[in-house]
């Protein structure tokens, strides 16, 4: 809804003031449209357009130079046919991401090899993990996802993931687990709601804390990606998001985890350091 009040005001007042245009991760969305109509109360006459469409939609709309700001979960040397070189990467949050499934399905902790096994094929039925007489109904994001991405690299370890129906929108894949018997898939924390139930992997629960300290290890962090150092509108609104205002009143608030509490660091190549001053 807010995408598309964003739409609007922008058609109808774009030759009033100035504008911006931020598209790509459905997991950062809620951040960015949050922070975007904030941003426009308190500033006249400037407005922010977003959109989704996953991180490899942002990272490959800023490339072109298409919109101003490309919303990622991904770095962008992680995506073939980026050149990061190009581009500025500004990490605006962290985000966690959690298996979600159906709340008929009576477990609230899988190993995370039983984890690996689901998305993989290895278990097709929920008995074969301790669970009900039920087929397993595998829900994934489209490829290009950073969401996917993330739940790849840190849960599956190189194995493939097995053919299942894929969705754009991490909306979509609540609503469709919560709706149908043996449903999981996985989404960032701010989409998780009362319609359906995560899990715990390994007897660690998926909570700001054990992310901030590694111990939950699904995470990623979230990119505003600009072609080239930015300025004007652009560089206004991603120091607006980095504020302390946006970072504790937001950020927090949409489930998200802000960069400064976080214990530890991780690089593009996954290794783990203690944050100076931790």
């Amino acid at each position: 809804m807010a995408a598309v009040f964003g739409l609007f005001i922008l058609a109808g007042c774009k030759q009033q003031g100035a504008a911006i245009t931020a598209v790509g991760s459905s997991a950062l969305q809620p951040l960015v449209e949050a922070a975007g109509e904030r941003y426009s109360s308190e500033h006249s006459g400037e407005f922010i357009n977003v959109q989704g469409g996953g991180s490899g939609t942002g990272l490959s709309q800023i490339q072109s130079g298409a919109v101003d700001i490309g919303n990622s979960d991904l770095y962008a040397q992680e995506k073939s046919g980026i050149n990061a070189k190009k581009l500025v990467d500004h990490q605006v949050a962290v985000v966690g991401v959690v298996p979600i499934v159906n709340k008929d399905i009576p477990l609230d902790n899988l190993t995370m090899a039983q984890l690996r096994g689901i998305f993989s094929g290895q278990y097709t039925n929920w008995s074969q993990v301790g669970g009900p007489d039920v087929p397993v109904v595998l829900v994934n994001r489209a490829t290009g996802s950073g969401t996917r991405v993330t739940f790849e690299r840190w849960v599956m370890n190189k194995v493939p993931t097995k053919a299942a129906q894929e969705q754009d929108s991490t909306g979509m894949v609540r609503q469709i687990v919560s709706s149908t018997p043996g449903a999981i898939s996985y989404v960032a924390f701010p989409y998780v709601n009362k319609t359906v139930k995560t899990l715990k992997l390994d007897g660690i629960a998926a909570t700001d804390r054990n992310v901030q300290t590694n111990k939950w290890v699904i995470w990623s962090y979230e990119h505003m990606y600009t072609k080239g150092t930015p300025t004007g509108l652009t560089k206004r609104f991603i120091d607006y998001v980095l504020s302390n205002t946006v970072q504790q009143k937001i950020v927090k608030k949409l489930g998200y985890i802000a960069v400064n509490e976080m214990q530890v660091a991780r690089d593009l190549a996954g290794h783990v350091t203690k944050r100076v001053g931790q």
